[in-house]
């Protein structure tokens, strides 16, 4: 018998006999969302279902925890759904969906991440005023703090401020007014910035953004850094040298002009000294215009 002819009908045999043929149709568990990594915000809720398509609908599919809380599970044939509510940062950990049908198994690990990222951001100094040297942006109450997770910008508009060197990230345990037991623990986390030398005295609208990254989910929160308007003690000292020489210029020039006009009456001979001219004429000017003989100005 020729070789190949008999592996054809040995492989043949092969796929009809009893049983064979079911477990080709086992599919591998479906798992929504289907992430291995599924984030969730804290004090939110999320759900993770798990299915197992099973030719003989015996399939049984369950949810497992690793070392963690695991959540209300709800499974019925073929199918389980893992409830979380109300996440706290201790449900954060791995769930195994562990699926069988037909004497095989399946499983399916996702890591649930649980996240803190109010938009809470605060700013220091409050105001920016000309010649600061550094500024300071802090988001409050988050979770994680991996620099990888968690990221800061200095913007101006929509760019990032060119020249102004970020200092590094300082992470502080969140201070609570009144502690409470078994309380999540949160973070504060404040990046500084030191600020290049800006050629304008009126400071732009600068922007701190803060930015959460993980695993399909990305959340940014802005705050607006104002500048405040310079007063009269913090006006530069080239406004204040600009202002002063054009206060001497308008003044110099009708003090030019009163100094000739004393001058030439003082050189002319037929008139007293200035001094002592000024209030006769006006009375004279004064009389002869009640007898209506003014003939023009006594100058």
């Amino acid at each position: 018998m020729d070789w190949g002819l008999a592996l054809l009908l040995a492989g043949l045999l092969g796929l009809l006999q009893p049983g064979c043929g079911q477990s080709l149709q086992v599919k591998p568990l479906q798992v929504e969302p289907p992430e291995p990594v599924v984030a969730v915000a804290l004090g939110a809720s999320r759900q993770l279902t798990c299915r197992l398509d099973c030719a003989d609908r015996g399939a049984t599919v369950q949810w497992r925890g690793l070392d963690t809380s695991l959540g209300a599970v709800q499974s019925d044939a073929g199918r389980s759904v893992l409830t979380v509510r109300n996440a706290s940062l201790s449900a954060a950990g791995t769930r195994v969906c562990v699926g069988s049908c037909g004497g095989r198994t399946f499983q399916h690990t996702v890591r649930l991440l649980v996240y803190a990222f109010p938009d809470q951001l605060s700013i220091s100094p409050a105001a920016l005023v000309p010649g600061d040297p550094e500024v300071a942006c802090t988001a409050h109450k988050v979770m994680p703090v991996d620099p990888n997770a968690l990221s800061f910008s200095l913007l101006l508009g929509d760019q990032e401020l060119e020249g102004a060197q970020a200092l590094g990230p300082e992470v502080e345990e969140e201070e609570e007014e009144e502690p409470q037991e078994e309380e999540d623990v949160l973070f504060r986390v404040t990046e500084r910035w030191r600020l290049p030398t800006l050629a304008t005295p009126v400071l732009p609208a600068l922007y701190c953004q803060a930015t959460m990254r993980l695993p399909g989910l990305e959340l940014s929160h802005r705050q607006a850094i104002p500048a405040s308007k310079p007063t009269g003690d913090q006006l530069p000292t080239a406004l204040w040298t600009s202002s002063a020489v054009l206060g001497l210029l308008l003044l110099a020039l009708p003090t030019y002009h009163l100094w000739k006009r004393c001058r030439h009456l003082a050189e002319d001979g037929t008139h007293p000294p200035a001094s002592l001219r000024l209030l006769p004429q006006v009375s004279t000017w004064a009389g002869l215009r009640g007898t209506d003989q003014v003939g023009g100005s006594p100058f």
